[in-house]
């Protein structure tokens, strides 16, 4: 984040801290000397001359205020143009339209969606700015090269030892999240889109969706992590997310698709014994109690919430109805 911070700086928030902000003193000394180590973090890997207003704001590069807002406009501007262009693209690409038909499809269901989607990122995007703060405050254990890893082969047990850890993070918060005092008011609303759209990927309440995101932000608070490993796994666990939520049909979490899935009309992730996939996260969003985790099945089988997701009674009898009770019952 220090690196993107300072590019973006550079080639556009130096120049709107300037307008809003402007120093009178550096302005009417005409010709601003230029820090050149104001680059410093991208500089370690490309060189960046800083641009020509970095310091002709009152508000400079290292105040922790700016960084904040800089950060908190950011996070919330890249997280909407996820969600909206990445939703429609979707939408209007792997989405099956004839779940649009199931009873269960709530009217104006998509408005709906995107409603509280674009109400909840603001709130996500100002609980996620204190860790963003503290990477590039450097409060963090991120390094940059793979020489300052902390001894031989790290580079390599660093992998392993970031989806362990998430992994275990994020199965005991979500979890947590399905105890009865909690449930109703915080997770519920991710619960709410029987027959979801792409446009609910963000339509939870914002504290749910940021508590289980956490253990990713924790993890270079705690553990070394280098810097392009944290982009690559970065880019992974959001791949990871919309494979075991839309891998194939992004709405496997209806009884509807079930049916298409048990008549060959529709493809299906194959299940696993260890990798917690889309079909194993359908499993949860039909029984609510099991397949909590992420990444594995490891934490479920521990935890004895574990359900396997082929053979279970209820895709063999098709019966339907009795998910209505189970759903109830969690409600």
């Amino acid at each position: 984040m220090d690196i993107f911070l300072d590019i973006l700086d550079t080639l556009v928030l130096d120049r709107c801290y300037a307008f809003l902000s402007p120093d009178p003193a550096a302005i009417s000394n005409g010709n601003i000397p230029i820090d050149a180590n104001l680059n410093r973090h991208v500089g370690v890997y490309y060189p960046m001359q800083p641009s020509k207003w970095a310091e002709a704001s009152l508000w400079k590069r290292d105040d922790i205020a700016r960084q904040a807002l800089s950060l908190y406009l950011i996070t919330w501007l890249f997280a909407m143009i996820m969600y909206l262009l990445g939703s429609l693209l979707l939408y209007h690409t792997v989405f099956d339209k004839r779940l649009l038909q199931h009873p269960r499809f709530l009217p104006n269901q998509i408005k709906l969606e995107i409603n509280q989607g674009i109400s909840a990122i603001p709130v996500m995007a100002l609980l996620t700015v204190p860790f963003f703060l503290a990477e590039i405050r450097g409060w963090s254990k991120l390094y940059d090269f793979t020489s300052d890893s902390p001894f031989l082969g790290y580079t390599l047990l660093q992998y392993p030892l970031f989806i362990c850890f998430t992994d275990s993070g994020i199965y005991w918060i979500h979890r947590g999240l399905h105890h009865p005092r909690v449930y109703r008011w915080l997770h519920k609303p991710h619960h709410k889109w029987a027959v979801p759209t792409p446009f609910a990927s963000y339509a939870f309440h914002p504290l749910d969706g940021w508590s289980q995101s956490l253990p990713y932000h924790v993890y270079p608070l705690v553990f070394p992590l280098q810097k392009g490993a944290y982009l690559g796994l970065f880019i992974f666990v959001t791949i990871w997310t919309i494979l075991i939520r839309e891998s194939g049909h992004p709405l496997e979490t209806t009884e509807w698709l079930f049916t298409l899935i048990l008549t060959d009309d529709a493809e299906y992730m194959p299940t696993s014994e260890v990798i917690n996939g889309a079909s194993c996260h359908t499993m949860h969003h039909l029984y609510f109690n099991y397949n909590y985790g992420q990444f594995t099945t490891a934490w479920d089988r521990l935890g004895g919430t574990y359900r396997k997701p082929k053979g279970d009674s209820f895709m063999e009898s098709q019966q339907m109805g009795g998910k209505e009770k189970l759903r109830d019952k969690c409600d």
